[in-house]
């Protein structure tokens, strides 16, 4: 999933986005309300971990913003305030859940699936598309019940073209989705990596499953 964390505290912020990305999620850090509110407006997030202090504008005031727009972004509040006060004013501000500090790092991914799956269809725990399946919580993909041997970056992108199979996906999107707002849009890692998961594919499936759409991006397809 792609992550915002709203986190003035540094080393924090760089713990809880160290361990997210070693879960393969792709992870943007605000250190104030404004820039938080600005990124929620420019990326689309799966899930926003809020902390409530913070400079320039709390977590409150973020999430009421963004819920007054419109956006259903789950909201995770994490926050030393863990008094009922501040958890009935943190849900009703917009949040969907609530975290008090400290907390040990497998509750926080354990509310982040949580959140994740309520998100519907595209929630689902295993994906499947023609030969292709994936198993998001064990991290496991497989061509006719072949285990595949993908890096991280490989498995995020599968994961989005399995979540949209037939669809031209741009490359700009998988930009967005499965790299932070600070890689480089002039790079050709996109091509790099779809092309060696392309060629992952197809030696296992016998097919070409991820066809270039010349321009545009790319696009999962199947004969099975």
């Amino acid at each position: 999933m792609k992550i915002l964390v709203v986190e003035d505290d540094r080393k924090v912020a760089g713990f809880i986005e160290q361990g997210l990305k070693e879960e393969g999620h792709v992870v943007d850090v605000a250190p104030d309300g404004d820039e938080a509110t600005m990124l929620a407006h420019v990326y689309e997030y799966d899930i926003i971990l809020l902390d409530v202090v913070l400079p320039k504008k709390n977590g409150f005031q973020v999430a009421a913003e963004l819920r007054r727009e419109g956006r259903t972004t789950p909201i995770l509040m994490l926050t030393s305030r863990d008094a009922t006060e501040d958890v009935v004013r943190g849900l009703d501000s917009g949040a969907d859940d609530y975290l008090a500090k400290p907390f040990k790092f497998e509750e926080l991914l354990a509310r982040i699936r949580a959140l994740g799956r309520r998100g519907g269809a595209e929630r689902m725990d295993t994906l499947a598309f023609g030969p292709v399946t994936m198993d998001r919580l064990k991290h496991r993909a497989e061509v006719d019940g072949h285990a595949l041997d993908l890096t991280p970056k490989e498995f995020q992108l599968l994961e989005h073209f399995l979540l949209h199979p037939d669809e031209v996906v741009k490359r700009t999107t998988l930009l967005e989705k499965v790299w932070d707002m600070h890689f480089d849009p002039e790079s050709n890692v996109v091509d790099v990596h779809v092309g060696n998961l392309r060629r992952k594919l197809q030696a296992a499936a016998g097919e070409p499953l991820i066809a270039t759409v010349r321009g545009v991006g790319f696009s999962l397809r199947s004969e099975k």
